[in-house]
């Protein structure tokens, strides 16, 4: 449950040395640039080293080559004696495109003929076995050919009073699927009262237009266009092949320049400059600082100033998350909330142990933990999603607590062979669906958010205590006055309802109301303790008015974030409960039938409850905890480099 310290960097130099400097920053993948006037405050006479990137356009140009050529976008050693300038690469760009472009032009151009040729062959072949002299009719001047498909079931309305076609000459040529290829002919001069006739039966007309020759014959001829055009468009692929092979490296080798160079530019576009000096500032990892602090000191003309970021607060230092094997896959549900700010604590550790038992809890299945694992597995090796990571654990804590409830497929009495037989146990730790059970299930929900509650509040205070915000620390609701009085009050009641001990004396009491009032009092209080001479209210009187309503909120809150973990109680009953309802469907449908639906019903069950669980484990962290000492106002680390970098 930490944060990797990070150091803030300052390099002053010659304007020469800049291109340097930049390109060892951009190599070492751990120095992330920010605004130089977040550093310093007087930048009168400070311009931009560069205003924008200019191998913007020639890397896209070279990425799209790479794209039309199939050729994977990857890095590759390039000789020490290659360091071509911005001008050679765009020049080279610029050429490579249009070479390439050209040639992928020539292929969508054939490949585009070579599909309009290959649709028209299909199409004319449902009208070759028509027995009718089709070419003596389509040179008739003032007769019309239409060709095309409609609905079979339309063919019967041909004829009837609605349809009369006395001046129409229809034939019916191939059946396929639900409709029938037919050809049509009409004086010219009645082609649109027929048009409209046909429409209404839902007549397509072919794509290839009006035939002109019969369809035999048409379709001999483009069936040797297609072969034609087809070897053609082999002869261009193979050309584009040949040409990607010869160019590969050459091409690669630029791309990995001109990705170097983006880079340092990247990097570059936040320097400023005046006269002949430059000033360039960021953040670097602690394990990579000093290295990287030695490269640029070898130039001459550079100097560099390293500060902890913790002595930096005021700039907003990015924060690295860095945890154990258990707590880094919860890191994603840490950064999806936001990162903490740089001396905030990090809640990743807190998330995953609290995660992982409330998860435990309410998805209590020995079955359907180990399908949940499986899952995770496949999620993360197969999908490479992060989520997969989380659900191995979750589902490792499923089987924990499905083994105390005895628990293995809905079969609630599926580890009795292990209690009874190995442990010699009269029965199974915990019995979900008893009645005294579920009383003591509720109850112990409510603890585990009372627990949790009073954690929180403690993360607030550690918290508040490393920013210097004493005030917070003590006054806040979920300060050292939030957890005396919320913390008094469920012990109290704890004692009165459970060991009928009544211990609200006066003193008792007194301190609850004390601690309330101080946390009415929070605002003007914390101010006075920090330090702040502006720290009373421009009207008592409306402050007061104000913070009435306030601490109804607050009483509110305490009472809606404890109550609120009664959900964990309800989905250890809830999953009883459905998986009942499923034996009890498959005992209905008899013998043959009850293990389909066990099955089903078993798989439907995990697969609901799974996401249901996280979804209200992950709304209790964020909601109910996270809400009393966690902002996640912070930045994320994220250094400029190269991604996909290929030995």
């Amino acid at each position: 449950m930490s944060v990797e310290n990070i150091k803030a960097f300052s390099i002053i130099g010659h304007k020469q040395a800049l291109d340097d400097v930049c390109l060892i920053l951009g190599k070492s993948k751990a120095f992330q640039p920010d605004e130089v006037s977040n550093f310093y405050s007087n930048m009168v006479g400070f311009n931009r080293a560069t205003p924008h990137n200019i191998y913007s356009e020639p890397m896209a140009r070279i990425t799209n080559v790479l794209k039309i050529l199939s050729i994977e976008p990857r890095y590759i050693h390039t000789k020490k004696k290659f360091k071509p300038k911005y001008e050679r690469i765009e020049e080279y760009s610029k050429k490579i495109s249009a070479t390439v472009e050209k040639m992928e032009n020539e292929r969508a151009g054939l490949q585009k003929e070579y599909n309009e040729c290959k649709r028209a062959r299909e199409e004319t072949s449902h009208f070759v076995s028509v027995d009718a002299n089709i070419e003596e009719l389509l040179e008739m001047k003032y007769v019309k050919a239409v060709f095309g498909r409609l609905p079979k079931e339309n063919l019967k309305k041909l004829g009837t009073e609605n349809f009369k076609m006395d001046y129409i000459e229809f034939i019916p040529c191939m059946e396929e699927g639900s409709y029938m290829w037919a050809v049509y002919f009409v004086p010219v001069t009645m082609y649109e009262k027929a048009e409209r006739l046909f429409a209404r039966l839902y007549f397509e007309k072919s794509s290839f237009g009006d035939m002109d020759e019969a369809p035999e014959k048409r379709y001999k001829r483009l069936k040797s266009d297609v072969e034609k055009l087809k070897a053609e468009l082999d002869q261009i692929n193979e050309k584009i092949r040949t040409f990607a092979a010869e160019n590969e490296k050459k091409i690669l080798s630029y791309y990995t320049k001109a990705s170097e160079y983006n880079l340092s530019l990247t990097i570059r576009t936040h320097a400023m400059e005046r006269g002949e000096g430059f000033i360039l500032t960021g953040w670097v990892s602690e394990q990579k600082a000093a290295k990287i602090r030695k490269a640029l000191l070898k130039i001459e003309s550079v100097e560099v100033s390293v500060s902890n970021a913790k002595d930096e607060l005021q700039l907003n230092p990015p924060v690295k998350l860095k945890n154990n094997f258990f707590a880094r896959p919860f890191q994603f549900y840490t950064e999806m909330y936001g990162v903490p700010k740089y001396k905030e604590i990090d809640p990743t550790m807190f998330i995953a142990i609290t995660y992982f038992t409330l998860f435990g809890i309410m998805f209590g299945d020995v079955g359907h933990g180990l399908c949940v694992m499986l899952a995770g597995l496949f999620m993360w090796f197969n999908r490479k999603m992060a989520i997969g990571k989380i659900l191995l654990p979750c589902g490792f804590s499923g089987m924990i607590f499905g083994a105390l409830y005895g628990s293995v497929f809905g079969f609630e009495n599926g580890m009795d062979w292990f209690y009874k037989g190995i442990l010699h146990m009269k029965e199974k730790p915990i019995e979900v669906m008893s009645s005294e059970c579920i009383n003591y299930i509720l109850y112990i929900a409510v603890a585990i958010g009372m627990l949790l509650l009073c954690m929180a509040m403690c993360l607030n205070i550690y918290t508040s205590i490393r920013q210097g915000n004493i005030g917070k620390a003590i006054f806040d609701t979920s300060g050292i006055c939030g957890l005396i009085f919320y913390g008094m009050i469920c012990a109290g009641l704890v004692e009165l309802l459970f060991l009928n001990n009544n211990i609200f004396s006066p003193i008792y009491i007194i301190i609850i109301a004390i601690a309330f009032i101080l946390i009415f009092l929070r605002e003007p209080l914390s101010k006075l303790v920090n330090g702040d001479s502006d720290w009373a209210p421009e009207s008592w009187g409306n402050f007061i008015l104000e913070n009435v309503f306030e601490s109804i909120e607050v009483l509110l809150s305490y009472v809606s974030n404890t109550m609120s973990f009664l959900r964990v109680a309800a989905f250890v009953l809830v999953h009883a409960g459905m998986m009942q309802v499923v034996f009890t469907l498959a005992e209905t449908v008899g013998s043959v039938g009850y293990w389909p639906v066990v099955v089903i019903g078993n798989a439907l069950v995990c697969a609901l409850e799974a996401l249901l669980v996280s979804i209200q484990v992950l709304r209790l962290e964020y909601y109910e905890m996270f809400s009393r000492f966690y902002s996640g106002e912070g930045r994320p680390y994220e250094p400029v480099k190269l991604s996909l970098v290929k030995n």
